[in-house]
This record gives structure tokens, sequence and C-alpha cells, in this order.
């Protein structure tokens, strides 16, 4: 018996479809609670569908929407459907998938795959064998219809389509999509080979098993006059070239002939899908040998791709030349992730390196979809990468041109073609630089925007050239430049200058101390300038000088300038504003790099940050309890905050212990270093390190609960959490001295746990290494049992790190353990005389215990034994040895080693 609505039932819902598309709130909200009644009744759902599949007299946007609210219901709780129900929607569905109206075929497969990812296809075993019966439908609009439904479930379902689960279907299903590549109509060839390429990442069996005829059948399409079906067959083949490029390297040089033409082609989609194919062949190992006969045709491609288009200019507003005072809209502005506190050491003759987190995507980030220019850049990037300097002479010729040319669009891409180019073929461009930093220097004040702020980012990639070069020859000139850019009257530009900003700052460092006064007036002065977004980076940049410049930043005048417009912010914001994040960061480093002279401001700052992490702990503690009626926090306040503390602390020293006295901050660190988020922890405990340093009289009484914790924490799941837990350890020893002793078997194991796995990184090997070292320096007797077990990773961990407070105390304490315990040194003796040569000054005392031990080592073992196991030594470590510590190893002609500079004592440097 075939359901039939009732009539009046069917007005209702029509009704219940037309209000539903009227543009007015209150209506929207009446058939959003009609729609909650009417769910209460079974056959509902039947009416939908009777709306979708029967119901020809109504409009073709009615009839979409009723499936499209099926689709929804199907998708909350299609398990309850009655199953008469469930049965009329599934029959409905295959009966009408040739329905002549394409909105209504493409509803009907949307709501057939819904149906079959509820775990359907299971259930549903005639759905497939049907689908596929349907393609050879001599009616277009069905055969249409049931492709365009297989197409979605194999982009729903590709996993357990090629799963014994279903008994294969793939090994009918494929072969079948094949022969449709031939098919008369575009649409199905479309469709056909986008069904076949779901399959391809996963290199399905069936697939694989049809391999050489799919390529055949992809090549016979490549000229196809349908774009949508060009689109497909590239994208085919990227894919290839990532799973089974054995299939395609004999064909390769027509490939990529192919491609050359398709990335020139009038169709951006079909362009762009081709663009991909540079970037993925760049990945393989083959590239270079492939690809270098065709670059003299691919440069100039790819160069030319790098053109804004026109819907590019006008999306971007391009022609709008001063919009400074246009307030931003909520949407424009990211969201910001917070990075937490990571304890690390100073190494041997390092420079800072911001590459890793360096954004070096080029500046239309508005555009923040990906199109043709931004792909085109980024192939070029990663050419020049694998190619290096091979990729000049077919570069060179063509920026010339480029950067010289009266039109500003193509002006610009040349800029931007310089800037993709910096990374791989530095070298190569260096001849060339002192001619073309003054010409893009230049181009910072052309009349156009988009040209001044694609010259901010080209200049930033080559800031650490620019800085190796005497001050007044660019560094000057192109500062200069900047900080009038950062005043730029257009949004863009303001923000492409100021994180080129950062950028010169973190390549430049003191670099910088004698143009401070002028910096800070620039950055004071966009303060009062900038709208929402560009205030955020500003922000950054002011972080950003204070982490590079330090404590130079701490003179009167400088503070003077700097801290009012800082605190008036802080004052405006609420402690609910996300806007807090990037301020609280800036602010860290300020301290940070203020030391005593952030002291007027310090009480407020600290205050709030103790509220926030009251306030975040708090609103977790009420959703924990009642989940239905509280929110989830963002944690990322608390965070932050602590972060803020770790750095007053750090900056502040002793100043910093009349405020933890006034304050319940330790109570609240022993609830934030239990927290189920791991980002919390690790802040917590760079916190807990920090005050241990700054302050050790407020944090001595907890330490017999905060140590179980600590202990707890060294579980090298979670690197960073377990790093900075382990640095605080440390950083305890040092100050508990000999009380140490009832808590070493609650850490030691853990610790010597974790310097023996393989892959630790270097972070955590030299802390875990320095942690035992100050463990042994105040607990010898506890800790020198186990010497054999951690001495070699030990010493191989600590020669690299540069001479330093750290490296002192552990060095004491593993001499102090080899006294207790000198067995357990024997076997790896060489690894020591390595680490005790990585000191390039080690104070007088400690050096007297060097002395000592590899004097007594040589004694105990005799002279023929000790010139037999100096042999094996390698002749830097002869020499450094004979030199510092008169230890007459076979050497010949004995040189001092070589007196590596130390370069500066850091401390500690947090957020590495």
């Amino acid at each position: 018996m075939d359901w039939q609505p009732d009539e009046q039932g069917l007005q209702q819902v029509l009704q219940l479809l037309k209000d539903s598309q009227s543009p007015n709130t209150a209506t929207q909200r009446i058939v959003q609670d009609k729609l909650k009644q009417l769910n209460q009744f079974p056959d509902f759902n039947n009416y939908l569908i009777f709306v979708l599949t029967r119901l020809k007299s109504e409009d073709e946007p009615t009839r979409s929407l009723s499936g499209l609210i099926l689709k929804n219901n199907v998708k909350a709780h299609y398990q309850s459907f009655p199953p008469p129900v469930a049965d009329f929607i599934k029959q409905e569905c295959l009966n009408n998938i040739g329905d002549a109206s394409s909105l209504i075929r493409a509803t009907i497969g949307i709501l057939i795959t819904t149906i079959a990812s509820k775990g359907e296809l299971q259930m549903w075993p005639e759905l497939l064998p049907q689908l596929c019966n349907l393609l050879n439908s001599e009616d277009y609009n069905t055969c249409e219809g049931a492709f365009g439904a297989l197409q979605k479930i194999c982009e729903d379902s590709s996993e357990l389509l090629d799963s014994d689960a279903l008994n294969r279907p793939l090994n009918i299903m494929i072969p079948k999509f094949l022969q449709f590549f031939k098919h008369c109509s575009p649409k199905i060839r479309s469709h056909a080979i986008a069904c076949v390429n779901q399959f391809i990442m996963d290199r399905a069996q069936a697939l694989m098993d049809n391999i050489d005829t799919f390529i055949e059948h992809l090549f016979a399409l490549a000229v196809d006059d349908d774009p949508e079906v060009r689109k497909n067959v590239c994208r085919a083949l990227v894919m290839l070239l990532e799973v089974r490029i054995d299939r395609l390297i004999p064909h390769m040089h027509s490939i990529i002939q192919y491609m050359l033409q398709r990335t020139q082609d009038h169709d951006e989609n079909v362009a762009l899908e081709a663009c991909e194919f540079w970037l993925t062949l760049a990945e393989q190992p083959i590239c270079k040998e492939v690809l270098a006969s065709h670059l003299v045709q691919l440069i100039p491609i790819l160069v030319n791709g790098m053109k804004y288009s026109e819907i590019d200019i006008i999306l971007l507003k391009g022609d709008v030349e001063e919009d400074e005072a246009v307030p931003d809209s909520e949407q424009d502005i990211k969201p910001r992730f917070h990075k937490s506190r990571t304890v690390t050491l100073p190494h041997e003759a390092e420079r800072p390196d911001g590459s890793e987190d360096a954004e070096d995507d080029d500046d239309d980030d508005a555009l923040s979809d990906w199109n043709l220019r931004k792909c085109s850049a980024a192939a070029l990037d990663v050419l020049a990468n694998v190619f290096r300097e091979e990729l000049l002479p077919h570069l060179l010729p063509l920026l010339k041109g480029l950067l010289f040319h009266p039109e500003w669009v193509v002006k610009e891409s040349g800029i931007l073609v310089l800037g993709a180019i910096a990374e791989g073929c530095m070298q190569g461009m260096v001849p060339y630089l002192p001619e073309l930093i003054p010409h893009l220097i230049q181009c910072l004040s052309d009349k156009k925007a988009l040209v001044r702020s694609i010259a901010c980012w080209t200049l930033s990639r080559y800031a650490h050239w620019v800085v190796s070069q005497p001050p007044d020859m660019h560094l000057k000139p192109l500062m200069t430049e900047l900080l009038k850019r950062i005043l730029d009257g257009n949004k863009r530009v303001q923000e492409a200058a100021c994180s080129a900003f950062a950028t010169l700052e973190e390549e430049a460092c003191t670099e910088l101390v004698p143009y401070l006064s002028y910096i800070l007036d620039t950055l004071v002065f966009a303060f009062g300038k900038y709208q929402h977004k560009n205030l955020l980076i500003l922000y950054d940049a002011i972080g950003t000088l204070a982490d590079s410049v330090g404590h130079h930043l701490n003179q009167p005048e400088y503070i003077q300038k700097l801290m009012p417009p800082l605190i008036q912010k802080w004052n405006e914001l609420k402690d609910e504003d996300k806007d807090l994040f990037p301020l609280l960061e800036c602010l860290s480093s300020v301290a940070t790099a203020l030391q005593s002279g952030f002291l007027p401001y310090c009480e407020p700052v600290y205050q709030r940050c103790v509220t926030l992490v009251q306030k975040t702990l708090a609103q977790a503690m009420m959703y924990t309890q009642h989940p239905e009626q509280y929110e989830a926090p963002d944690k990322d306040f608390m965070i932050v905050a602590l972060d803020l503390l770790s750095g007053l602390a750090e900056g502040l020293g002793g100043h910093v212990e009349q405020l933890v006295a006034r304050s319940n901050i330790m109570t609240l660190l022993f609830q934030c270093m239990q927290d189920s988020m791991p980002e919390v922890r690790q802040s917590s405990f760079a916190l807990l390190g920090d005050l241990t340093k700054a302050c050790f009289i407020h944090v001595k009484p907890c330490i017999a609960e905060f140590m179980p914790i600590l202990g707890t924490n060294l579980n090298p799941e979670f690197i960073s959490v377990c790093n900075n837990a382990t640095w605080a350890i440390g950083e305890i020893c040092m100050q508990m001295g000999a009380e140490m002793q009832p808590y070493v078997q609650m850490v030691l194991n853990n610790l010597v746990e974790i310097i023996n796995r393989p892959n630790t990184p270097k972070t955590l090997l030299e802390n875990t290494a320095i942690t035992i070292g100050r463990l042994g320096y105040v607990c010898p007797q506890e800790v020198a049992p186990m010497l054999q077990q951690f001495i070699r990773p030990w010493c191989t961990s600590l020669r690299n790190i540069r001479d330093n407070e750290e490296k002192d105390s552990a060095f004491r304490g593993i001499c102090m353990m080899i006294g207790v315990n000198p067995g357990g040194v024997v076997q790896d003796f060489i690894f020591f005389c390595d680490a005790v040569a990585s000191w390039v000054s080690p104070k007088d005392d400690l050096r007297d215990m060097f002395y000592k031990i590899l004097h007594g080592f040589k004694d105990q073992v005799g002279e023929e034994n000790w010139q037999q196991f100096s042999e094996q030594f390698p002749p830097l470590l002869k020499e450094r040895l004979a030199a510092f510590y008169g230890v007459s190893v076979c050497v010949v002609g004995g040189v001092a080693g070589e007196h590596a500079a130390s370069g500066s004592r850091r401390a500690l440097v947090k957020g590495g």
C-alpha cells in the first residue's frame, strides 16, 4: 500500500517551507519551533520526501528545501525512523533520482549519501547495484542523477567501499566507471573521473588492478573541451604523482608538456589544479632529473601566474589607497593561538632562527582561499629550494622587465617573485642584492598600496642579508622606510610593514639599539592610528623588539614612551576579551627586557594575571560540576596569564617576592599543575621554575605537595610539559640543597629513562641532563649508584651547550658522583673527556675538579694503558685535554685547541 499524504497536513508543511524562506528572524524562530513540533510525528518525514519527489507542481527551491530539511532529520535521528518510513524514503529516492530538474537530482543524491553514511550502506544492499544499473539508462537525467549520487557516496564512504564489509563492490564499480570516461556528455565524463579519483590516495586494490587502463583513459581525455573534465584529469595526475609515480615515469615528458599547457588554461580552476602538479613534483626525488630541461618553459608560466587577477584586485579593494579610518569587520580577524612557554638552553654559535614559525606566505591572506597566484608563488618557492642557483638563468632576464614595468600589476608580481625565491636562491642572488635592495626600498613608497605591501614582505625575506652588511648601507634606509610604512594610510600596508619589521627585529637584534628612540616613537604613534586587526600585529612587533634588544630597553626615556600606551590598552580591555592574549604576550617580553624598569607597572599587571587564573579555574570547576548549566572556559586566558607571571618573575627577580606574598598564587599553581590540559601544566611548571629562582621562600613550604606532581609529569608523551617539569625540578634542587634527599627517588628513575629514550628531542635531553647533574650535585650519595646507566647520553647531550650556570652546576654534580662511584664512569670515560673538553672557560674550582678526575683516571690505569686508551681520541680532543688539563696524550705537535668564543652567556631562553 503506497503512502498518501493528508491534504491538510500537506498544506501545513508547504506553508512551513514557504515561511522558512523568509529573511525575517522572528519568522525563522517560529519556523524552528514548528519544525520541533512536527518532528514528533513519525510520518512528517514522509511529507518531506513526498514534496521533494512527487509534488512537481511546486517550485524547485521549495522542493529542494524540503529534501534538505529531511537530510538534517536523517543526520540527527535516522536511527529512530520507523522501518516503513525509512523504506518509503529509500524507495522514493531511487525511483526519482532521474528527476527532470538538476537541483532536485542533486538534492536526492545528497539525501542518499546521508542515509548511506548513517551505517546504512550495509543495511541497504540494493543501493549500489541499483545505482550502477541506472547508469546504463538511455535517459540522460537518470544516468546523471545516479552518477551524482554515486560520486557523493564515493566521497563520503571511500574506505568502506574498499573493504570486505561490503564484499568489495569496487571490483565491479571501478571498471564500470572507467567505461564512462568515453561518454558523450561532459557532465557524465566528469562524474566518472571524479568517482575514480576518490580511490587514488588510498591505493584501493580495485583501482591498482586497473591502473594502466585508468591512465590510458586519462590521456585520452587530456584535450577535452569541458573545463570540469580537464580539471578532474589534472587532479588525477597530481594524485598519481604522489602514489603511483612508477606508472607515470615512462610518460613523464608528455605529462609535463601537458601540465605546462594546463597551467595556462583560460579557466582558472583548471590552471590552479594543474599548478598543484609542480608543488607535488618538487617533493619527488626525481624532480630535478625530469624537470631540469623544462624549466625554460615552466618558469615564465609560473611567473605569469603570480600576477593578481582582475577578480583578486576587486576582492582586495586594490584601488582603495587609504582605508585606515575604516573599522575592521570582526570576521577579518583570524583567531590567534597562544604558544605556551618552553624552557630551552642556549647553544654554541647559534643565531636566533625564526624560520620555523615564520609565516612565509605572501601577504594576500584576505584571500585566504588558495588561488593561482598563491599556488604559483608556492611552486616557485619549492622549486627554488630544489634547483637553487640553477633557477636563476631562467629568472633573471624576466625579473629586470618585471621590476621596472610601468604597469603596477606586473611590477608587483616581479617583487613577489623576488620574495618567493629568497630562501632557495639566496646564494645566487647575493651579487645582485646591493642593486636590488635599494630598488625594493624605493618601491616601499610606490603610489599603489599593493606594491608597497608586497615590497615589505619581499624585503623581510632578505632581512638576514641586509643585517650582515654595514648598517649604514641598507639596514638604516630599510628601517627608516619600513617605519614610515608602519604609519601608512592603508591597512594592508600597515600590516605587511609591521610583520616585516618584526622579522627585521629578529635578525638585527642589538643592531637596532642606536635607533630605539625613533623606533619607539613610530610604534607608539601607530597605537593611536591602528584599527583592531593591526593593533594585534603591533603588539607582536613591540614584543619582538623587547626580545631582540633585551635590557637595552631599560632606559627611563624609552620606558616613558612605551609603557603609558600599553598600560592604557591594558586598562581598556575586559577580562573576557581575547585581545588580552597578544597584549599579555607582548607585556611578558617587555617585562623580561625591562627587568627592574618594569617595577612601577608590575602591581596591577600581576594582580590581573592572578585574577585571570582564578576566574578560569573557578569557571572550569563550575563546568565540571554542572556541564549542562555552564560553558567550558577558554583556558588560553589562564595559560597566557601564567606565562606573563613567568615573565614578571624572570624580569623582576627578587622584586616579585612581595607580590607573591600578598597573593594566593601558590594555591592556584597547585591546581594548575594538575589541570587536564597539557598546555596549562606546561606553563605552570615554567612559572614554578621562575618563582623558585626569584623567591624560593614562598615555594619551599609547598615542595612536599608539588614534588609528586612533578614526578608524575615526567612523561615524554607530552614533550613540552615533561621538559618544563624537568627544568623546574633542577631549579628546585639548587634551592633545596641536601634537603632534596627525600624526593630523589620520586623523580630519578623517570629522568634516567628519558635520557636513554631513542628519538627524544634535543631540548628535553639537555634539560634532563642538567637536572640529573643538579640532583647529583645536591644528593650525590643517592644518585651516584645509577651513574653507569646515564653517563654516556648525559655527556653527549651536554657537549654542545654554551658555558653557563646550568651547565656549571650539572658538571659539578657529575664530578661529585664520580667521586662517590668512580667505577660508574670507567666504561664511558672517553665520553666524559669529550664533555669536559667542550668547556671554554670553566670556573677555577670546576677546572680543578676536572683536572683531578682526568689525572686520577690516568694514574689508576697506568701510563701504557692510558696511551692505548687515548689513541682513540679525535685529534681536537687530544689537543684540548693537553692544553687545558696537561694530560699528555699521544699527540703530534700539541697545539692548544681552538678557543671558540662562547658568545654571551645567556641564561635560560623561554618560549623557544
